[in-house]
């Protein structure tokens, strides 16, 4: 049996269209489900949206529609996204589906009533609508939550809680001994920092009259459950907790939690905690990106600064977008994007690095070999580019394939097969036809990188044909519209 890979995303709120954040993480994802099915595993990649909570509740009345509506609409919008980054997940998870969501999420919160994790009791606390979730005094700013700039209200209330007070110990240990491995490092020294003190049990349900946008708590038709306790369960729901225990069991635990770092408390205290009430073994690792910034601020409608992934991909082409977020956003801290910065490095390796490169020695091999040059048969990948992919320093896979690009380079202005092909024909044939071999590798290496750019090369490869650039130059940009490709 083929070993197995279970990847996923956290399930983005469907309030709004996607933005360039949901775009980052499903795209680092993408590109180690494709790195590794390219190494024969089974290979499951999970995304999809949350479409439950009061948020998303007041979306839809002020837009006149119900929640269904609204949610339908923003997630055609982050298919459509996926569609144009070549994101190959293979499962799609709604939190109101039906079918598949909620005989897992109300199954497991059975289970944990069955362990004596859940009980009732009166709640009084500050919830902020923005965040979804209950605030402490400590983490407001002037009063107001610091994502949202408002204040949270005032909640007083009977709820369901989980006992999370119940694996303060055990889960220090399981984050201290990377039974769970948390990517980047510093952050697990947070959580261990934040676990240092007591655990308190959390609120995992509302009334049904504050919250009616959600899934029934089992046998309390008064209660809904609370839009995190529903939500992380989405990773089991979505491979058959619930209702196909086999396919559960050969998926999970899973490989990879990819998260924002704004979410990696809920993944890596109340997910784990949860697993252990219900008897279910852990996932591996998590990996905690940092947020894309605009401008060294960070994105907002109301500073102007918003970049729309939607309109980088117009512009510049999806594979653009992948490299660009890959090779120059960090997943391991904050990282700053700026138009310039973006151009720059789509004219200074995409078209003057990479696309310059296929164009010489495609042209070569068009022009003076015989027959197109065959494929090196399948070999393992590089140890330091898979080790790059491994721990998830996608930023060095990218240079590694960058450096064969230079190295290529670097032989044609050396050995001038240009010029010897016209001086001793033979010759000068055989070392085109190593170019094009070491090309070839080069595209393979892009194979989980750069999807499309890796296809088009080895079809042209094969066909002994020059393709089209592959990365248009950039036309002077407009007052109006921006940057833009020429024809």
């Amino acid at each position: 049996m083929a070993d197995k890979f279970y990847i996923t995303t956290p399930i983005y709120y469907s309030n709004a269209v996607p933005h360039l954040g949901h775009a980052y993480a499903t795209t680092l994802a993408d590109i180690l489900a494709r790195f590794h099915r390219l190494q024969n595993e089974e290979v499951f990649f999970l995304t999809g949206t949350a479409d439950h909570g009061q948020k998303i509740e007041k979306k839809a009345k002020e837009e006149g529609i119900t929640p269904q509506e609204l949610t339908d609409k923003n997630v055609a919008s982050f298919k459509d996204l996926y569609e144009k980054l070549e994101i190959s997940n293979d499962f799609f998870i709604r939190n109101s589906d039906k079918k598949h969501h909620w005989p897992g999420a109300q199954a497991l919160w059975k289970k944990l009533v069955d362990t004596g994790d859940i009980y009732k009791g009166p709640y009084e606390g500050l919830y902020c609508v923005g965040c979804e979730k209950f605030l402490t005094e400590k983490e407001l700013e002037d009063g107001k939550c610091p994502d949202h700039n408002q204040e949270p209200e005032k909640v007083v209330e009977e709820n369901y809680f989980f006992r999370l007070s119940n694996y303060t110990d055990q889960l220090r240990d399981i984050i201290q001994n990377d039974v769970i491995r948390i990517y980047p490092e510093h952050r697990k020294n947070e959580l261990i920092s934040f676990i240092s003190n007591d655990l308190e049990d959390v609120s995992f349900s509302r009334p049904k009259e504050k919250v009616g946008w959600a899934i029934p708590v089992p046998n309390d038709e008064a209660q809904n459950m609370y839009v995190w306790c529903e939500e992380l369960s989405n990773y089991i729901t979505a491979i058959g907790y619930g209702r196909d225990e086999e396919k559960f069991n050969s998926l999970w635990p899973a490989d990879v939690h990819i998260v924002g770092k704004d979410i990696l408390r809920f993944h890596a205290i109340i997910w784990p905690a949860m697993l252990i009430s219900a008897g279910l073994l852990l996932p591996k690792s998590i990996l905690a990106t940092g947020l894309i910034i605009s401008d060294g601020r960070k994105m907002s409608k109301t500073l102007g600064n918003v970049i729309d992934p939607q309109e980088l991909i117009s512009r510049y082409g999806a594979e653009a977008v992948r490299y660009y977020f890959a090779r120059h956003v960090s997943p391991f801290s904050d990282s700053n994007l700026t138009m310039e910065g973006f151009e720059e490095a789509y004219t200074g390796n995409l078209v003057n690095g990479l696309g310059n490169l296929v164009a010489r020695v495609l042209k070569m091999a068009e022009t003076h070999l015989d027959a197109p040059t065959e494929g090196p048969s399948q070999e393992e990948f590089p140890a330091e580019y898979t080790e790059a992919l491994n721990t998830f320093r996608f930023n060095e896979a990218y240079d590694f394939v960058w450096r064969k690009i230079s190295e290529l380079d670097e032989r044609i202005a050396r050995d001038e097969p240009f010029r010897v092909v016209k001086e001793n024909k033979e010759k000068g044939k055989e070392i085109i036809a190593e170019c094009t071999k070491e090309l070839y590798l080069i595209a393979r290496l892009l194979n989980p990188l750069l999807p499309e750019a890796s296809k088009t090369i080895k079809e042209a490869i094969l066909a002994n044909k020059k393709p089209e650039n592959l990365f248009p130059r950039l036309a002077e940009a407009s007052r109006e519209g921006g940057p833009r490709l020429e024809s």
